[in-house]
């Protein structure tokens, strides 16, 4: 037999051997003592794949990251290993000493359990560690490494369309990622805050991240827009595009430990970098005061202006609707009402506002269309006055004027009523135009009553009499109580836990009906953790499953209701990892229903 076939059969005797080993589940930490305010990690590592993963309960820690996902596959003395590792960032919330549970996967249909780890949460700031002094088994997956070691090789860019602007004008930043290395993972840390713009990001239906091919100073990239947005500037001067940052993890190429990797090509690690974007600079220009038309709303970019009637001709009291449309592209969003001149005897209403606008990298396009609903009360013949819409054109840097068209419209007469406007006639009077029964014609005979025959003196004229000063007092009345019941903010609380959590069940609700399982438990998460938070007056930062159930059996609920409402917490939180099997979504949401009515009838 040939040579390759003894090397082959020794390679596949390693590798069986290699994947034959006992499996372990192990945790690690970066630090085992931390001060508050401090993050630190938590690594779940296992020498083969998960299939499904169950983080531990993480009391008296806040998870500010994560999980963050690897897989490694090395040979080492010509064994070969699969490895997969989960991490967190955490941070500790109070002093004290805590144990981070176990955590349990599925790897080849059995169930493994990580070690407990305890951490020291001291005041301040912890002392440095040496690697030597982290707990159970040693150095991170990942190492940290400096990003100006990369620098050139893996960076973002803040590219906008445009650096000097109009005020309201509008432009689109894209953040870019340059990339000549391996990406194997990656989080976002910061989210520029746009301060002194109007923003309005770019939706993209394509959820994968797609690569292209650029050429930046001479040198070849792989690009992906990593985020597009459209702005608009609130004022004039010098605005500051704030940084995107980014944590990512680069596998680099690393010397051979054995002969069996220098035989496959070498080994590699993996290194934990974090960039940002630099700050860029916006020169926004004041609108020219020269020629600016009255009325000026601050409508900026390109617009086409139109209006129209449904009718020409009604009866008075009838409605007609009224319709201006503004079509084109810039900052529609942001226009003002219209200026509109109504003759004094139609009655009008405030505008319905409709938006069809659509985002692109290019900008906002579309149309807005105000819809004034007008009645006349009269009848005769009258001119709606054509209303005139402005705008500056930054292209042309000119300002726009577009008049729309006048309309008269023709009113018959038509049935009069309590508020309507009619006219009256008679042979020897003049017309008057009586406007909601204020203007009368003096009466040529007059029936007169003797004192008490009428309403005036009656018994019912005395008692409401009497109602004015009753409801005062019963005002005052109801605003003390007012006050003292809505004086204690822990009790509002709790009073208004019920209602807020009906706000999430409903959502859950509808993601229920759209099989939207992440959002549905989601959902069902803020939910019980709000509710609970209001009833019981547990702030944010302590709101853990050992807390909760121990300010619950202080108030005398069961411990099998309580054991219900933990466990559809924990069913929660491993829904985000992977599915959950033996109960539906149905049951899930009915039994959060009852839980919540159970406690409020306990409490």
């Amino acid at each position: 037999m040939s040579i390759k076939y003894y090397i082959l059969s020794f390679l596949l005797l390693c590798t069986g051997i290699a994947f034959a080993q006992d499996l372990k589940l192990t945790a690690s930490v970066n630090r085992s003592t931390v001060g508050t305010g401090e993050a630190f990690e938590v690594t779940f590592s296992i020498n083969g794949n998960m299939e499904k993963f169950s983080p531990p309960d993480m009391n008296g820690f806040q998870v500010v990251g994560g999980p963050n996902q690897s897989s490694n596959m090395s040979m080492i003395n010509g064994a070969t290993t699969m490895s997969m590792s989960l991490s967190y960032d955490l941070v500790g919330t109070k002093e004290g000493t805590f144990t981070i549970g176990p955590a349990t996967t599925v790897v080849n249909g059995k169930q493994y359990r990580s070690n407990p780890i305890t951490i020291k949460v001291v005041k301040g700031q912890a002392p440095q560690q040496n690697q030597a002094q982290q707990q159970s088994g040693g150095q991170p997956d990942v190492a940290v490494g400096r990003s100006g070691d990369i620098s050139k090789n893996l960076f973002i860019r803040a590219v906008p369309d445009k650096v000097n602007v109009y005020q309201g004008e509008q432009l689109t930043v894209s953040y870019k990622l340059y990339s000549r290395v391996a990406i194997v993972g990656n989080q976002g840390d910061k989210q520029p805050e746009f301060n002194g713009f109007w923003s309005q990001d770019v939706k993209n239906l394509n959820q994968q991240v797609t690569w292209t091919v650029e050429t930046y100073k001479g040198v070849r990239y792989q690009v992906a827009v990593l985020r597009q947005t459209i702005l608009y500037p609130e004022h004039s001067g010098n605005l500051v595009l704030d940084p995107l940052g980014m944590t990512f993890i680069v596998r680099q190429e690393a010397p051979a430990k054995d002969i069996m990797e220098q035989f496959f090509g070498g080994g590699h690690k993996d290194v934990k970098y974090k960039i940002e974007s630099q700050p860029v600079t916006i020169h926004v220009k004041p609108l020219p005061e020269a020629g600016k038309p009255e009325g000026f709303s601050g409508a900026v970019g390109s617009f086409a202006f139109d209006a129209s009637v449904d009718k020409k001709e009604l009866k008075a009291n009838e409605a007609l609707n009224y319709r201006l449309k503004i079509t084109g592209s810039g900052n529609i969003k942001l226009l003002d009402k219209l200026n509109t001149n109504f003759p004094t005897d139609f009655e009008k209403y405030d505008p319905k506002i409709t938006d069809t606008v659509t985002e692109k990298a290019s900008g906002v396009s579309g149309s807005r269309i105000y819809n004034y609903l007008i009645i006349p009360r009269h009848e005769g013949t009258y001119t709606i006055d054509p209303v005139k819409f402005s705008y500056f054109n930054p292209a042309t840097e000119r300002y726009v004027t577009l008049p729309a068209k006048p309309f008269q419209i023709k009113v018959d007469k038509g049935i009069a009523t309590a508020n309507s406007v009619s006219s009256y006639t008679s042979a020897n009077k003049l017309d008057v135009k009586e406007l909601g029964k204020d203007i009368r014609y003096i009466k040529d005979s007059l029936d007169l009553h003797k004192e008490g025959e009428g309403f005036y003196g009656s018994f019912l004229y005395y008692l409401l009499l009497l109602l004015g000063p009753l409801a005062f007092i019963g005002a005052i009345a109801y605003r003390r109580w007012d006050q003292k019941n809505n004086s204690d903010v822990v009790q509002v609380r709790s009073r208004k836990a019920g209602r807020v959590a009906a706000k999430h069940l409903a959502n859950a609700q509808l993601q229920l009906t759209a099989r939207n399982t992440n959002a549905f438990y989601e959902a069902i998460s803020k939910g019980l953790y709000g509710y609970i938070s209001d009833k019981l007056n547990i702030p944010a930062a302590d709101l853990n499953k050992e807390n909760i159930a121990q300010e619950l059996k202080s108030r005398s609920v069961d411990d099998g209701l309580v054991k219900q409402l933990t466990d559809t917490l924990d069913l929660c939180e491993m829904a985000r990892f992977a599915p959950v099997g033996g109960i539906s979504e149905q049951e899930v949401f009915d039994r959060t229903r009852n839980i919540i009515n159970d406690i409020e009838e306990k409490i």
